[in-house]
């Protein structure tokens, strides 16, 4: 696979109707584990699968749903009637589990990835209070972090989080990588070896945002404009992304690889800007559990 900004912007197929308007197959992608998809529903219309020999992450983007499962049901699940007006409700499966999703509400929503494992962890719903905020970076470079399933979830591999990047700011900046596994002398894990997908949607129609994946031996380079619904892959190397000014960005972030875990290093000619951060953005959080009430 040769990874360039043709190669790794997966633009969206979204006519607006329902059925599947994202996906990103790990073969197609010249990866190994991660795959991912998002879906629309109007109420009272289904989608029925089988997780097989996979785990899987459903991250309800937009509306409320009941989820019928080999572990159990889940009914009325989800609020927020989009992602900046609310906090994710998700839900994680193991390998072997059927489960159906009926739509409560038009214009439902949803995300999922999937990934090969071997181990069996036991089904969880993720609501929003489960769901940690953090507040990272600072000045034009502030971003909201939240939690799905982060590092320490009880699954295997995948790693889930989503990001809002007000108007004008830097997130995932540093630029930072993730793709060699190192441990110190005492075990520690230094950085994980992950695939990426980062999953967009901007807050107005015309919004979008610019992403660069960038390694230090310079065999990929590429600067990607990502729209609504569109995907970028991250292989390896460095991943800023930066936020047109007048849109707040949000992305979804799947991962995994060989641990679960955000362990990465910083691009060290871009490190130093930690160092001057006084402040951060106080339009942030975007979102927050006081929506939920």
């Amino acid at each position: 696979m040769i990874y360039n900004a043709e190669t790794m912007l997966v633009k969206a197929h979204d006519n607006g109707g329902v059925g599947e308007f994202a996906r990103v197959n790990a073969q197609a992608a010249g990866w190994e584990y991660l795959s991912m998809s998002a879906m629309r529903l109007n109420a009272g219309q289904t989608f029925s699968e089988n997780t097989r020999e996979c785990e899987n992450a459903i991250v309800i983007l937009s509306g409320r749903c009941t989820i019928e499962t080999s572990d159990g049901t889940f009914e009325n699940i989800g609020r927020r009637p989009d992602v900046f007006s609310g906090m994710p409700y998700a839900l994680y499966l193991s390998r072997r589990k059927a489960f159906t999703i009926t739509a409560l509400t038009d214009g439902f929503e949803f995300a999922s990835c999937w990934v090969p494992t071997d181990e069996d962890h036991p089904t969880q719903l993720v609501t929003p209070e489960r769901s940690p905020i953090e507040i990272r970076g600072g000045g034009n470079a502030t971003r909201q972090i939240n939690g799905i399933l982060p590092p320490g979830f009880d699954c295997q591999r995948i790693v889930c989080v989503e990001v809002y990047t007000p108007s004008g700011n830097w997130s995932s900046y540093p630029p930072h990588k993730h793709d060699i596994h190192r441990e110190d002398a005492g075990g520690k894990l230094l950085e994980a070896d992950l695939e990426e997908i980062y999953f967009y949607k901007l807050d107005k129609p015309d919004g979008y945002a610019y992403q660069r994946v960038y390694n230090d031996s310079g065999t990929i380079d590429g600067l990607m404009m990502a729209r609504n619904h569109d995907a970028v892959l991250v292989p390896e190397g460095y991943h800023p992304v930066v936020s047109a000014h007048g849109y707040t960005t949000y992305y979804l972030n799947f991962l995994a690889g060989s641990a679960q875990s955000l362990a990465n290093a910083d691009d060290p000619a871009y490190a130093w800007v930690k160092d001057t951060w006084t402040e951060q953005d106080k339009r942030l959080p975007v979102v927050s559990l006081a929506m939920e009430k």
